[in-house]
């Protein structure tokens, strides 16, 4: 073993007094919410919460675009999120004049690619319901995007990712691991997802996996990867053609990995510049991507970026056009494995379509008018 894990294991041992206290008021707290002591709010719309035990890099975001196709179409969908780092406060619905900085990089990529979608951020998810409502009674079915440490809302559905890479039940609670409350958190989940999986995931180690996780009678596990789409211009939309071309990556995503792993396989060549994840760029930051491209003797250069980092690009739309540079986003999308996407999509179809239509006297409310996909 080298110094340098030496190093690391015995920094591990330290933090472990530090996340059995972290653990204790997390057991305590949900405890108190498990008890009645704390009261749980239910809302008479179906509402389902996606969340992780761990502090990110599942793959969260699209999952919640995946129920959001799934679901656009048949009924009026609004999703709520915290809106993390954002610069403001408090209940906001998205609108025309809103941008990263307002409802953060999550909720502005959702506002962005579902134009009929109602975009809502709040801190606190039970006061931001009744809020959403109030303003926009026509909504159906509400998204919560990762609310599943919100136990204040008693959401109908609740959705657990976790990524195959680093499944939560191999890890520990914070601050010697990665988790936001203990593996036996993962009982309140009606469905398990394990993401990330790549296209060729062997059943065996899916079966394996299903062993460890060990669901519940009430509970059903799912595999699902991540597919790339067609790659489309920063500034027009139009689709492009990223073959042959040399690509300065710049991303501030939590697990960037296959994200190279990809364009290295469609790209002539890479250069990365990695940011934090959630990271708003600066005035300094866009000099560094600037003087990077510029001193990156190769031919056919261009940006490449994801939809998340592209919303905070954004933020510097005037500088970037300014530039004459090629900026190209790399959208992706969840698909289920192992053929059991019609079945994740009856699970949630027949709990929303039993509320709705308790809620309207058994009877479907009206189709929603959304218009087609746009970047």
């Amino acid at each position: 073993m080298s110094q340098g894990n030496v190093f690391y294991y015995i920094f591990r041992l330290l933090l472990f007094p530090f996340a059995l206290i972290y653990g204790a008021l997390v057991w305590l707290r949900n405890r108190m919410y498990d008890t009645g002591f704390y009261s749980s709010v239910r809302f008479s719309v179906p509402v389902i919460s996606i969340g992780n035990l761990s502090t990110g890099g599942t793959g969260k975001t699209p999952h919640v675009e995946y129920l959001i196709r799934l679901l656009q179409y048949r009924y009026r969908v609004a999703t709520m999120s915290r809106g993390y780092k954002r610069h403001t406060r408090g209940f906001l619905l998205a609108n025309e004049q809103s941008n990263a900085l307002r409802i953060g990089d999550e909720p502005m990529q959702y506002h962005l690619k579902f134009p009929e979608l109602v975009v809502s951020v709040a801190e606190e998810r039970m006061t931001g319901i009744p809020s959403l409502l109030q303003r926009r009674p026509g909504v159906d079915v509400i998204l919560l995007d990762d609310a599943y440490q919100h136990r204040s809302v008693k959401a109908g559905m609740n959705i657990l990712i976790t990524d195959r890479s680093h499944p939560y039940y191999s890890d520990h609670i914070l601050p010697f691991g990665n988790l936001r409350e203990s593996k036996s958190a993962a009982k309140r989940a009606d469905i398990i997802i394990v993401s990330k999986c790549p296209e060729n995931f062997p059943r065996q180690q899916a079966d394996e996996m299903v062993k460890r996780i060990a669901p519940k009678p009430h509970q059903q596990v799912f595999f699902t990867g991540l597919r790339y789409n067609m790659p489309y211009d920063f500034f027009t939309g139009q689709p492009v053609n990223i073959a042959g071309t040399h690509a300065l990556l710049v991303c501030g995503i939590a697990r960037p990995e296959p994200l190279v792993a990809f364009l290295g396989q469609h790209v002539t060549g890479i250069h990365s510049l990695p940011y934090k994840d959630h990271h708003y760029f600066v005035s300094s930051d866009l000099e560094e991507i600037k003087t990077a491209y510029d001193n990156w003797d190769t031919p056919n250069k261009i940006i490449v970026t994801t939809e998340k980092d592209a919303t905070r690009l954004r933020l510097h739309y005037e500088k970037l056009v300014q530039w004459g540079i090629a900026i190209v986003i790399l959208p992706i999308e969840v698909h289920v494995l192992f053929g059991m996407g019609e079945q994740l999509d009856s699970i949630i179809n027949t709990y929303v379509d039993s509320v709705v239509m308790e809620n309207n006297g058994g009877e479907f409310p009206p189709l929603p008018d959304v218009g087609p996909f746009t970047p």
